[in-house]
């Protein structure tokens, strides 16, 4: 699409930034609840549709809008921004492995024209935390329909969304690592809440463990195998999405920093005392954006090659690895500098300069696909990869 086209995708998501997500954020963080205010202004604006191809009734826009609309909504309210980011790698699982399907083609229009909400299912109890194995199957009921049943150790706004997109084995006699993506509609998956949702921070992506069970048709299978989605789109998407909207937390961190140090010397007269701590703070933060710009601007050249060949070598792995662990460190430590450089009106709920939530927000960026896993999963790579 155009850049115009981009442009303007954009200015409504700063509108609903600057907006629902912003005038909410505090209270979706106190009271542990879903932004509804925020997920209804970006239906409103047609964004949850908007990465889904024109043709099927979407906007069409480049995965480097996408990523720079997870930052803007970071920099307003972690949850939104983080739902937003889930659905939308949802939708570009779907959207760019769905071949030939007449099924698929007809459900991102139906997204496009409602503005479906998808949440997903990939944790599972028994995997030890391992995306790429499954222990649920699909079960077939007769020749058009089957079911499964998925214990998952959490489901993101699996009670808020429309639509859930679950991993399971091909079959109840698949192998582990032998999976497929399925697709299926409020009223075809039932949710039993297994725990709760209690936690430090993230608190309004309402992620609690669920027993998920489903009965779908045949056709609400994703054609491609999972190994291939989670490679070519799925993972190095979550990357680049999640980076994204924790550098628009550690950037309104740092902003808040700046403001306090900019009152406090309108009334001295004088740079405070501890405004050093900006500068420090300044080159994090332009460290960990330009680690996130770089790691974009490699996945839209390996994208642009017919095929998608890049995205499936050791180096490509690596490579978006790397920048997971990498902006998720960096992102809490921009947020705890940030609270040093602000001191007690940093730490306090009720200040205009306060940084509590975000500090919170950050701590939990390690803890998704949990960095020493990641690190084992690159050092073996290491080892056999001829390129890095």
């Amino acid at each position: 699409m155009s850049g115009a086209t981009d442009d303007a995708f954009l200015a409504r998501i700063r509108q609903v930034a600057s907006g629902a997500a912003s005038a909410n954020a505090d209270s979706v963080d106190r009271e542990a609840r879903f932004p509804v205010e925020a997920i209804g202004a970006l239906r409103d604006a047609g964004a949850l549709s908007a990465f889904v191809p024109v043709e099927l009734g979407g906007g069409g826009i480049t995965i480097g809008a996408l990523a720079s609309a997870c930052r803007e909504l970071g920099k307003a309210c972690a949850a939104t921004a983080m739902i937003f980011a889930m659905h939308q790698i949802q939708v570009a699982s779907i959207a760019r492995h769905l071949g030939e399907s007449a099924w698929f083609g007809e459900y991102l229009r139906r997204l496009s024209e409602q503005q479906r909400l998808i949440a997903s299912a990939t944790s599972e109890v028994g995997t030890g935390g391992d995306m790429t194995r499954s222990v649920a199957g699909i079960e077939s009921i007769d020749a058009t329909s089957s079911r499964f049943e998925k214990q998952a150790t959490t489901v993101s706004y699996g009670l808020h969304a429309d639509d859930l997109l679950t991993t399971v084995r091909r079959s109840s006699e698949a192998e582990p690592g032998d999976q497929v993506l399925v697709l299926t509609t409020s009223d075809q998956t039932q949710f039993e809440q297994t725990g709760g949702w209690d936690t430090l921070g993230m608190r309004g992506t309402c992620s609690p463990g669920f027993v998920v069970r489903a009965t779908f048709a045949n056709e609400q299978v994703l054609p491609a195998a999972f190994a291939v989605i989670a490679t070519e789109s799925m993972v190095p998407i979550s990357h680049l999405l999640w980076s994204e909207l924790w550098l628009g937390i550690a950037t309104n961190a740092f902003d808040r920093g700046r403001a306090f140090m900019r009152a406090r010397a309108r009334s001295s007269g004088a740079a405070p005392e501890g405004a050093e701590r900006l500068s420090v703070l300044m080159t994090e933060l332009s460290l960990l954006r330009a680690e996130v710009d770089s790691a974009l601007a490699t996945f839209e050249h390996y994208d642009s090659t017919p095929g998608r060949p890049q995205l499936s070598t050791m180096a490509a792995v690596l490579r978006f690895n790397n920048l997971k662990v990498a902006a998720s460190e960096k992102a809490a430590e921009i947020a705890l500098g940030a609270l040093g450089a602000i001191g007690i009106l940093g730490y306090k709920n009720d200040s205009p300069y306060s940084v509590g939530r975000h500090v919170r927000d950050t701590l939990s960026a390690p803890l998704m696909v949990s960095n020493p896993r990641i690190h084992a999963t690159n050092a073996s790579l290491l080892m056999v990869a001829k390129e890095v």
